[in-house]
C-alpha cells in the first residue's frame, strides 16, 4: 500500500473524529458507498452524496474508543467504536469499513454499521457483559 492510500484513510478518519466530513476530500467523483445499517442495506454514488450521508452520521465531534486497521492490497479495513455527546446524551456506534483506494482517493465505502446507541442503551449493554 502506498502512501497516498494511508493519507486518505487516514483523512477520513481525522474527519469522522472531528465531525468535519463536510470538508473531507478523499472520495473519488464516481466513489461508492454501500452500507449496512440495523434494518437495511442502501447505496449511494459520488462524493458529494458520500459526504452528505456522512455528515449525518458523524454530525459531532467524538473520540474512537477502539480502532483496528488492517491493511489490503487495494486499500484497508477499519474497525472502531466511536464514542459521542450528542444534545447532552453519550453515544456510541461500532463500524467496520472495507475501504478501497486508487490513486489516493477513495473509490469504495463497503460499511457495516451496528447502530447508534445512547447512553440508556450503552448502560443496558454493560450490564448484560
Amino acid at each position: 500500500m502506498t502512501t497516498l492510500q494511508s493519507t486518505a484513510v487516514d483523512q477520513f478518519l481525522t474527519a469522522v473524529e472531528s465531525g468535519e466530513i463536510a470538508g473531507c476530500g478523499v472520495w473519488r467523483d464516481d466513489a461508492v458507498l454501500d452500507a449496512t445499517v440495523p434494518n437495511w442495506r442502501f447505496q449511494v454514488t459520488g462524493a458529494d452524496a458520500i459526504r452528505a450521508e456522512y455528515a449525518k452520521w458523524f454530525a459531532d465531534p467524538g473520540a474512537f474508543e477502539q480502532l483496528r486497521r488492517l491493511r489490503t492490497e487495494d486499500g484497508e479495513v477499519v474497525e472502531y467504536t466511536l464514542t459521542w455527546t450528542e444534545d447532552g446524551v453519550a453515544h456510541a456506534a461500532h463500524h467496520v469499513h472495507l475501504l478501497t483506494v486508487d490513486d489516493g482517493q477513495i473509490v469504495a465505502d463497503t460499511v457495516l454499521c451496528g447502530g447508534r446507541w445512547p447512553e440508556p442503551l450503552l448502560a443496558e449493554m454493560a450490564g448484560s457483559a
